[in-house]
């Protein structure tokens, strides 16, 4: 674990230096305990690890910080440290020095004798970095939200656009944070400080092939080569390597090809929940006795979610709602006790080869936008969306239902079952707090992201929506944070780089045939994976949040009360929450138990940070 922090072109007084490279490097979660690092009054640069050359400092031309596990070629070759490799190609090529780094990391480069920065965070986003634009023309830069908020040029206010934003995606997507003033950097973006401007851009997209490509066979071999390098690269020098195991395709893929590798039976860890419908470590079970892996397991209560919010709201340095923080948790903190100091995590297969639901459910609508014009304009529609209610029978109701979802475009389409999309958020939010949102702002968010995207393909746009908001915004950020608060390290070896550029040649096609979810993924990994992990429906780590609300003294003791207390901010409307609590949770508990969530750990973040917007 690691992590950077550091500032230029804003004045600090001289005996106000070390003060502040203090406060904002203990900001920082607890990354190692190797610091490295030099501060000034116009510039500083810190990183820590437990890694020695992390950072590189050449006062009088530059200096390098590096967070996360970044791979240079030239470094091998040459015998320098990554950063001091990446200083000298940055002196030397300026931006183009960020087309060599490999694997997850984040970069601050400065060049100390031009007053100039350089930013940058990896292809997919695995690790965060963050930043202010100061009043006095300076930049503040952090892994973390609350480190560029320690810095004394930087004023923190909470954002009311932000908090919209977490209620609509349950996390706080970058660009935005939780104050009005710091700003995440984008998967695959970087940023130039120079003159006292910043530049953004992208120093990587993918190159998505959507028609045509390789044979099936040669593509299948390839895969597997490929995921056997990523697995042994993300392993590699850990002695105590193990893996998450779910069950699901790809945990058991990671777990199974670590197995391969290691000498010995590798330790695998799952977690279950004694609620029907939520438990799936049966299939975990026959995953880790195909391969060998050791299981170790632990049943999530009712008990451990009231135990693990608070900690959970205080780890993150932003509201986060996902309520599979808690398993993760749960099960990085069983491997630590285990003397497991390297997890292996599956994320990502399902973004890199169309394992979602949604692909299926928009391809199929995406066949109404394919008919001619004048067919869906001048006759499905003034036909099937003014039918008289007494012909709305139950088919010709579905018919309806489906030519008004098919009508609108995407992505806003993906998002017809948010719950801001379904209920007016007149009748969520407070007046005053809706007078200064804009709420289509997450929509054009989406949409920006999704015109992006490199492809005329609807399956490679919505892969590429997922990368940011699926995967950086919301799972890897969930399982970065689990891991450093229970104390492990995490890799990820299914976004490992050479796997990302082999799917973007993977034909849309192969990777949903008609509405067959990953299906050349199936396909190639088949005789690998035990026929039961390969025909399973897909779950995940779901949280019975809803159920047991309805059951436990102790977890509605804490909801509630957090839920009484969002009501005197303003920000929800009160009658909203009563009725969310009420009728809403009794009739449907699966469902509004996860608005209930969301709203809860947004006033369980606001308290442990001592925030009053």
């Amino acid at each position: 674990m690691t992590g950077l922090c550091g500032w230029i072109g804003t004045k600090i007084p001289d005996g106000d230096v070390t003060r502040t490279s203090s406060s904002m490097r203990s900001s920082l979660p607890p990354y190692g305990e190797l610091w490295q690092g030099e501060g000034q009054p116009s510039w500083g640069l810190f990183a820590k690890s437990n890694t020695e050359g992390q950072v590189s400092i050449t006062s009088s031309e530059g200096a390098a910080a590096l967070a996360g596990a970044p791979r240079l070629p030239a470094a091998a070759n040459n015998g320098d440290s990554p950063a001091a490799t990446l200083l000298s190609s940055y002196q030397q090529q300026d931006i183009e020095c960020l087309k060599h780094v490999r694997g997850g990391f984040s970069a601050a480069l400065v060049k100390t004798n031009q007053s100039t920065a350089l930013l940058a965070v990896d292809r997919i986003g695995i690790q965060p970095l963050c930043y202010s634009a100061t009043s006095d023309g300076g930049l503040v830069f952090a892994s973390t939200v609350s480190a560029v908020a320690a810095h004394p040029a930087v004023t923190p206010a909470i954002d009311y656009q932000a908090l919209y934003n977490y209620v609509y995606f349950h996390v706080i997507p970058s660009p935005k944070t939780i104050y009005r003033n710091i700003h995440k950097l984008e998967p695959g973006q970087y940023l130039l400080f120079r003159n006292g401007r910043i530049e953004l851009g992208y120093h990587w997209q993918p190159q998505f092939l959507d028609h045509g490509g390789e044979p099936f066979t040669q593509l299948k071999e390839e895969l597997l080569s490929v995921l056997r390098a990523s697995v042994r690269r993300s392993a590699t020098g850990s002695n105590t390597a193990g893996s998450f195991l779910s069950g699901g395709t790809d945990s058991s893929t990671v777990s199974g090809m670590l197995a391969e590798i290691s000498d010995s039976p590798p330790p695998c860890y799952s977690i279950g929940f004694a609620s029907e419908g939520y438990d799936e470590i049966s299939y975990a079970r026959i995953a880790a006795k195909h391969f060998g892996n050791v299981i170790n397991e632990y049943y999530v209560t009712p008990d451990d979610i009231v135990d693990a919010i608070p900690k959970i709201a205080r780890a993150y340095d932003e509201p986060f709602g996902n309520s599979s923080a808690v398993p993760t948790y749960y099960c990085a903190r069983l491997a630590r006790e285990n003397g497991t100091r390297l997890l292996l995590a599956g994320d990502g297969g399902d973004e890199l080869f169309a394992g979602n639901a949604r692909y299926a459910t928009q391809k199929i609508f995406d066949f109404y936008q394919k008919l001619p014009s004048t067919l869906r304009k001048e006759i499905i529609e003034p036909v099937i969306l003014n039918l008289p209610k007494p012909l709305q029978a139950r088919a010709l109701y579905k018919v309806k239902r489906y030519v008004e979802q098919a009508m609108t475009p995407m992505p806003d389409r993906m998002q017809t079952y948010n719950f801001l999309n379904r209920m007016l958020p007149s009748h969520i939010f407070t007046a005053d707090f809706l007078a200064q949102i804009d709420t289509d702002y997450p929509a054009r968010e989406l949409r920006e992201t999704y015109q992006r995207a490199p492809s005329t393909s609807i399956i490679n746009r919505m892969l590429y929506l997922d990368w940011k908001l699926t995967l950086a915004d919301n799972d890897l950020r969930k399982v970065n944070r689990m891991c450093q608060l229970a104390g492990v390290d995490v890799s990820y070896p299914m976004l490992d780089e050479e796997l990302v550029d082999f799917s973007t040649k993977v034909p849309p096609s192969l990777k949903l045939k008609n509405t067959k979810l990953r299906y050349f993924y199936k396909e190639a990994v088949k005789d690998f994976l035990p026929q039961e992990i390969i025909t399973k429906s897909k779950h995940g780590f779901g949280l019975p949040f809803g159920l047991w609300l309805q059951t436990s003294k102790s977890l509605q003791d804490l909801i509630y009360g957090n839920l009484a207390q969002l009501k005197s901010r303003k920000i929800i409307r009160e009658d909203f929450i009563n009725q969310l609590i009420g009728t809403h949770l009794n009739d449907h508990a699966a469902y509004y138990g996860e608005m209930v969530w969301i709203l809860s750990m947004l006033e369980q973040w606001l308290c442990e940070h001592e925030e009053n917007p």
